[in-house]
């Protein structure tokens, strides 16, 4: 249900409106509110951008107003694309608001950019060149005709039907710019909107044309898809348009089911959606989001059949996880810690359900915890919305045992201090007690450390993994130098029996 337009006016009868409208007025120009913001206006959505066109320069009507503001704003002006930005402070409701103003062009395309010649036009050329009619309503904001609608392509009967449409030809308006294409799909997804048949089908027939665009363009389109309610909505248009199959080919193939003796794998795409707006509906994280959508990436190219055990897809958790970094960089997302954490994820995300299918032990519970660190709860959510099975009585009974490996979780947090495990004896002091300046052996008794506190044989301390280094360096010959004491300790160090340190360093 859209809002009707007296509510809509009685939104903009604001000073700062009535402003802006004042200064269009002292140098004779109309102005209109235009776009996406008066979309969001009908649409009852918060705005925090206001785009202003006017018949004329764009930039002289912005140096007005950011003068009749005073210092209450501030003007940023690109003079090499004709428009201007104002930046509002203090104008109450209108604090922080970021007014763009540009006059209205007509513009032409050449077949291989998507960067337009511009011309001077009028307030019918500007609306005419936008995407889709929903952002084709401009309103007036000059004082004599405020709040005034022009809506010369029927945008409001579409938003009240709730679908995308082009204003012109839509052949010519996804190839003039093919970025239109992800954002007809993005407007879909986040507005809960239909491509109507005309122009989906027109957008299947320009799909090609996407190769123009920069891969920075696509990703933060993408972005914008995965933060929907619904991202499933997005990635399945990107799909049935033939853009995935162009933007992502690794995510397109894992469409379909194959058949071998009477027996399929399931649809790994629809399953993936599946887990995605499972995830969506608990967490707003743009990166846990793009983990799921990439938690079974390596299906495809790890899917083999066995006579005795049908499909089989082994490992494909860790061929999934190195294949984030290329697919990251593929698509120009952050090589940074946001890859390495959805990496992780792929990589950890059958750990959990490992633990639900077998007997849930101290020691399992240990690894998973010191391995997923800070990151632990996000791979419980993913690893719970992964349960897709259309049989809810499997569903119940793995739901109740991920509750008890949280339980486990908890509880043993809580005794052992697991959650980023750091060594209670380091390699410094390994090589400090047994006078070493590098050797094998460091790394043997770190790693025997390590094992013993996660299988429960020590405990998480300093005194027990000393105990351990000790025991475990005399099996190997060495003794402590001289004078070694532990670390925070004044006594010489002196080897304590365990009895298990030759199995625990195996």
């Amino acid at each position: 249900m859209i809002k009707p337009l007296q509510r809509v006016v009685e939104q903009l009868d604001t000073p700062l409106f009535h402003k802006i409208g004042e200064a269009a007025d002292s140098i004779g120009r109309p102005c209109y509110a235009v776009g996406g913001c008066v979309r969001d206006l009908f649409l009852d959505r918060e705005a925090k951008d206001f785009d202003f066109v006017t018949v004329g320069s764009g930039i002289e009507l912005a140096e007005v107003v950011a003068k009749r503001l005073g210092r209450k704003a501030r003007l940023t002006v690109f003079r090499n694309f004709g428009t201007a930005q104002v930046k509002s402070f203090g104008h109450g409701d209108a604090e922080g608001l970021e007014l763009e103003f540009v006059g209205a062009r007509r513009e032409s395309y050449q077949r291989n950019s998507r960067k337009p010649v511009v011309e001077d036009g009028t307030l019918e050329d500007d609306l005419s060149r936008r995407d889709f009619t929903v952002n084709a309503l401009a309103l007036r904001v000059n004082r004599e005709g405020f709040g005034q609608l022009v809506d010369l392509f029927d945008g409001l009967a579409d938003m009240e039907r709730g679908q995308l449409r082009t204003p012109l030809d839509p052949d010519i308006t996804f190839s003039d710019d093919p970025l239109r294409m992800m954002r007809a799909i993005r407007f879909a997804a986040q507005l809960g909107f239909t491509i109507v048949p005309e122009t989906f089908e027109a957008l299947r027939r320009n799909a090609e044309r996407i190769r123009i665009i920069s891969r920075e363009r696509i990703a933060t389109e993408l972005n914008k898809i995965m933060l929907s309610p619904r991202p499933s909505v997005g990635w399945t248009l990107l799909e049935e348009s033939g853009l995935l199959a162009i933007i992502m080919p690794e995510l397109h193939a894992m469409k379909g089911v194959q058949v071998v003796k009477g027996r399929g794998h399931k649809d790994n795409f629809y399953h993936t959606l599946e887990v995605l707006d499972n995830v969506a509906r608990k967490s707003s994280s743009l990166w846990l989001r793009w983990a799921a959508l990439l938690h079974d990436i390596a299906k495809p190219v790890t899917k083999r059949w066995d006579d005795a055990a049908g499909w089989t897809f082994h490992n494909h958790n860790f061929i999934g996880s190195k294949m984030v970094p290329r697919l990251f960089n593929n698509l120009r997302l952050p090589q940074d810690a946001k890859m390495k954490y959805v990496a992780k994820l792929v990589e950890l995300h059958m750990r959990p359900i490992a633990l639900v299918e077998d007997e849930v032990t101290d020691s399992a519970v240990r690894r998973l915890i010191n391995d997923a660190g800070d990151d632990l709860e996000d791979l419980m959510t993913l690893c719970e919305a992964d349960i897709t099975s259309k049989n809810q009585e499997k569903v119940k009974r793995l739901l109740a045992n991920f509750a008890l490996v949280r339980s486990k979780i908890a509880d043993l947090n809580e005794r052992d201090n697991i959650r980023n495990y750091q060594p209670p004896v380091d390699g410094n002091e390994i090589m400090r007690t047994f006078g070493l300046t590098g050797s094998p052996i460091v790394g043997t008794i770190k790693s025997a450390i390590k094992n013993a506190v996660l299988d429960g044989i020590i405990g998480n301390n300093h005194d027990e993994a000393y105990a351990l280094m000790l025991s475990i360096a005399a099996e190997h010959g060495l003794t402590p130098v001289e004078g070694a004491t532990p670390a925070g300790s004044a006594a010489p160090a002196k080897p304590v029996d365990l009895p298990d340190a030759a199995e625990t360093a195996e």
